[in-house]
């Protein structure tokens, strides 16, 4: 019996391309089915009272993939986004765009600001869409805006860090596609999350696999150090 959820679930959908592959698909092909379960997810984590739910869905590393893959995926975004806005607003879920925004196309742009805007007062859940999103310049953003706030540094402790990153910390990160490792995801927020590895690609994984990383999060004891 689950008992203990994770407030703020972080995943990395991993394996798109190789699920395609396996099966003798095109890469894109594997997108678009990874794009269908990123919908149920949201539908599965809200179900069982997770409220942030962080989503690694485009890397800052990505971008270095051939531009006709890129295209597709930030048009999948813009009409993931877009039908499915009144259905997440109906649930009370926040949407966010956590990332360098201003690298996303100018096309993105008016769809993540009328999704935010609408969203913004729902308390249900936060969904974070981590796109051209890494750690490391999440970070030195944090550290940017710091610097312009003229924070003396004797004032500047780990709250203050804190304050200025695009999420909190993270509770639980799941990892699929046979990878073990985060990848850039989260790295400051992820400092004592517990790391799921679920051997299945994205687009295979259920609501099952879902559960048993919960159940293992369950059967954890979280000392931090203590």
């Amino acid at each position: 019996m689950i008992r203990k959820i994770p407030y703020h679930l972080g995943i990395i959908l991993d394996g798109n391309r190789r699920w395609a592959k396996a099966k003798g698909l095109p890469s894109l092909e594997g997108h678009r089915q990874g794009l269908e379960k990123v919908k149920k997810i949201v539908g599965w984590c809200l179900d069982r009272g997770i409220k942030i739910l962080t989503l690694f869905l485009f890397s800052t590393e990505n971008w270095s993939r051939p531009k006709r893959e890129i295209n597709y995926l930030m048009w999948l975004a813009k009409v993931a986004i877009n039908d499915d806005l009144e259905e997440l607003n109906k649930k009370e879920i926040k949407v966010r765009v956590i990332g360098q925004k201003e690298r996303l196309p100018r096309s993105l742009w008016s769809v993540i600001d009328k999704a935010e805007n609408l969203t913004k007062n729902n308390q249900k859940m936060t969904l974070n869409f981590a796109m051209s999103y890494g750690g490391r310049t999440e970070i030195t953003q944090a550290i940017k805006n710091i610097v312009r706030k003229k924070i003396p540094p004797e004032k500047i402790n780990e709250e203050v860090v804190k304050e200025n990153l695009w999420t909190s910390d993270v509770d639980l990160v799941i990892r699929t596609g046979k990878e073990q490792r985060i990848s850039n995801f989260l790295i400051w927020q992820a400092a004592y999350s517990e790391l799921y590895f679920c051997p299945k690609y994205w687009p295979d994984f259920t609501e099952k696999d879902l559960d048993q990383a919960l159940l293992d999060y369950n059967q954890r004891q979280r000392r931090f150090g203590k």
